[in-house]
């Protein structure tokens, strides 16, 4: 007779196809079903966070929902930050955990629900005649509201007698949010004669005009007004005409291509919240550019924007393409008047700085000429984010993501690993990571190497240090003691679990990647570059976050 956590495990394998985590006692009969009844596939990691971050980084990267397995108690406290994370960036995933029996607590049981809702999840329990519903409901909420759920499977409730899996109703999920009514047309006109009159148009895209599948309106659009474009950092390679892109705003951005934008007369913004790091800290648009946003909040999320429009990217860029080409419109020289190579050139660096250690920009320079170009990138955070986003490009915006950075956190880099290279199971898989953060996700390296083998690719910046906070706390004369990490070879731990490990301390030790990147991934090592980096250079983001703090 099937069992609860049977009817949990059938009817969510229905929707996803991959979970990740650690078995503890209380997913125990969870994953005992997962494995024998159904067609999903159990990924095990080796820290309860690391599931999450995986099952994160494989919706990031496909677009598709995943889940995540941890058990009760220490198991699920253990996934806190990593559900905090993918909360704050909108990541749907369902993280099935034990629970305390339905008689009350025992000693060791702490407030989960309590524990989830304090870092915005919701919780749904499931009890012994509706696992079913209940799972196909969380399923639902995590697609609805783009957020983690968290299904909870009691102990006691765990391996009781349910009776046959019953055929649960499918998700059924929000439509796409269209301008409707009068008002709605009159601001959707109102803008395409806007744009209709501009000189030097400018159209900047997130994450969410990707989500929307926004990506072919907006090339029309862009082609239709000869907008110059851009993207924040969780959007880029959206607009189809790479050519008069300027790539990632904000601090990830060219000085050049950020003087650029401040020429713009209008701006028209799809599906960007305009965070603090997108805006420059509020500097990105001159004063007199008047600047429009599309989005599905319910109020415009800047106060610089003066005219809002709420609804999803795709619909919105489409009606104004129609309405452009109502009038008429003819479109402007400016894009075509760029030198785009000029405005968005970086600074190659130094290659050894005078501490005898490398520069990063020049290791970034030259790794972006080596990597292959089928590749997908994931960045944990610190300091180091700023060279893979400014010096190595990727085709679509779900080939880079940073997992870490919507909750401000460090140490979520290599869980970010298998769950990538299970979503683009042909792609390079290269992650991007510091000594802090590598550190703090060490358990989990084993994970990538035995998850994405040859296809995996970690560069870690090795500057002995948490460089976020030397450049901005260490300037302002504090104790730079804890600020600073002991030499640690990376090269070595790699080994330790089958990859291949190289220091590199010259350019000319990055050889070996383009050694690797030759070489068919069927009969190549997981490869892991420990980079000796100074800690002298500053990204020019960080810059701008030292300015604003002094």
């Amino acid at each position: 007779m099937p069992i609860v956590s049977a009817h949990v495990a059938v009817t969510l394998a229905r929707h996803i196809d991959h979970v990740f985590g650690v078995m503890g006692n209380g997913n125990a009969y969870f994953l005992d079903a997962l494995e024998q009844g159904t067609g999903a596939t159990y990924v095990p990691v080796r820290h309860e966070a690391g599931g999450v971050v995986a099952a994160d980084a494989f919706h990031r990267a496909s677009g598709r929902i995943a889940a995540a397995t941890a058990t009760y108690g220490a198991g699920f406290t253990n996934t806190l930050t990593a559900l905090a994370e993918a909360v704050q960036a909108q990541v749907p995933l369902v993280l099935v955990v034990g629970d305390e029996p339905t008689s009350g607590p025992r000693p060791w049981d702490v407030d989960q629900i309590a524990l989830a809702s304090a870092v915005g999840a919701r919780t749904y329990t499931v009890g012994r005649a509706d696992a079913a519903a209940t799972t196909v409901i969380a399923i639902e909420h995590a697609l609805s509201y783009r957020v983690p759920t968290v299904l909870a499977i009691p102990y006691d409730v765990a391996k009781a007698e349910a009776g046959p899996v019953p055929a649960a109703p499918e998700p059924q999920l929000p439509a796409a949010v269209t301008p409707a009514g009068a008002f709605a047309r009159a601001a959707v006109q109102a803008l395409a004669a806007t744009l209709a009159g501009s000189a030097k148009p400018f159209l900047l895209a997130g994450r969410g005009a990707w989500l929307a599948g926004a990506g072919e309106a907006l090339g029309e659009l862009a082609a239709a007004t000869g907008a110059v474009t851009a993207s924040t950092a969780l959007g880029r390679g959206i607009f189809p005409e790479q050519q008069f892109d300027l790539g990632v705003t904000g601090g990830f951005g060219a000085e050049g291509a950020m003087e650029l934008v401040r020429e713009a007369d209008v701006a028209v913004v799809f599906g960007a919240s305009l965070n603090q790091f997108t805006m420059r800290f509020g500097e990105l648009f001159a004063p007199g550019t008047h600047v429009f946003q599309i989005d599905t909040a319910a109020a415009a999320t800047h106060p610089h924007v003066a005219g809002y429009i709420r609804g999803d990217a795709a619909v919105v860029a489409q009606q104004l393409v129609e309405e452009l080409g109502a009038r008429r419109a003819p479109s402007t020289r400016w894009r075509e008047s760029v030198n785009f190579a000029t405005v968005c050139a970086r600074d190659p660096g130094e290659g050894i700085c005078p501490d005898g250690r490398l520069d990063p920009r020049s290791v970034a320079v030259r790794i972006g000429e080596l990597l292959p170009p089928d590749r997908v990138v994931v960045s944990d955070g610190g300091h180091f984010i700023g060279w893979a986003n400014e010096y190595w490009p990727v085709s679509t915006p779900d080939r880079l993501m940073m997992v870490g950075t919507a909750f401000q956190s460090i140490g979520l880099g290599f869980p970010s690993v298998p769950g990538a290279a299970l979503a683009r199971p042909t792609s390079a898989i290269v992650l991007t990571t510091g000594d802090g953060g590598g550190l703090m996700a060490l358990a989990d390296l084993e994970s990538a190497v035995r998850v994405a083998g040859g296809r995996g690719l970690a560069v870690v910046w090795n500057d002995g240090a948490y460089g976020a906070e030397v450049h901005l706390y260490g300037s302002k004369g504090l104790a730079e003691g804890p600020m600073r990490i002991p030499d640690v070879d990376f090269a070595g731990f790699a080994r330790a679990v089958g990859a291949e490990g190289v220091v590199v301390r010259t350019l000319a030790d990055l050889d070996r990647l383009a050694e690797w990147t030759q070489t068919d991934a069927a009969s190549r090592p997981f490869l892991l570059l420990d980079v000796r980096v100074s800690d002298t250079v500053v990204a020019p983001y960080q810059q701008e976050i030292i300015r604003v703090n002094s």
